[in-house]
């Protein structure tokens, strides 16, 4: 198979009032360390989504390598991911889609759910919900291109036409820094719980998991 990561890096965060996507992690920037997550997994193409701060990025994170996608709008609400899939290569069987401030992604979690995902959509289950990386095939394109919103990504998951493979992944939902409290957090190694109400794709399910894998 040929796989594409999609790592969405382009959208602004109203939370905290500067691109995110330069906050100072490890190191370095929050973006480049989930850059560097998203290279580990070595996948066959990978592209990242840049929006009003692409100029700040390109200045102060290591884009070599990867394929670029532009996305000014982003900011404003519009989908990062439908210009993104002009950028897949021809030759991929479908895209893994990764969140940008979220960089405690692993390659196993990925390439689990790669190989697990027997239907078009598939989506990791943490012990505490569902969350990316999701994984998409190429007969979801028309679909995804449809998005008004990346946060619309997960409506193909809730209500789309196309079946959806749960692949049971290790641990807590990485957290992501998406309030100023949900990055000292980060910064502190510590779970994130007050994540505002759109950050989570899906309400917490209270069933214990009991298979490795359900198809919807």
């Amino acid at each position: 198979m040929f796989i594409t990561g999609l790592l969405l890096g382009a959208d602004s965060s109203p939370h905290l009032g500067s691109p995110w996507q330069l906050l100072a992690y490890q190191g370095g920037t929050l973006l480049g360390a989930a850059l560097e997550s998203a290279r580990e997994c070595s996948f066959d193409q990978l592209v990242v989504t840049l929006g009003s701060a692409s100029e700040q990025v390109h200045d102060r994170v290591d884009l070599d390598g990867v394929r670029v996608v532009e996305s000014p709008h982003s900011d404003t609400g519009s989908s990062s991911i439908v210009p993104a899939l002009d950028a897949v290569d021809r030759r991929a069987d479908g895209i893994v889609v990764l969140l940008g401030d979220q960089p405690g992604i692993t390659s196993a979690t990925v390439w689990s759910l790669v190989a697990e995902a027997s239907t078009p959509i598939g989506v990791s289950r943490y012990d505490d919900g569902e969350a990316c990386p999701c994984w998409f095939g190429r007969e979801v394109f028309g679909e995804l291109r449809g998005l008004r919103s990346d946060a619309d990504l997960w409506d193909p998951i809730r209500e789309g036409t196309h079946p959806v493979t749960r692949v049971d992944a290790i641990g807590n939902i990485p957290p992501r820094a998406t309030t100023w409290s949900a990055y000292h957090q980060l910064l502190a190694g510590g779970p994130t719980h007050d994540l505002p109400l759109d950050t989570h794709p899906r309400p917490l399910s209270t069933h214990p998991r009991r298979r490795r894998r359900t198809n919807t």
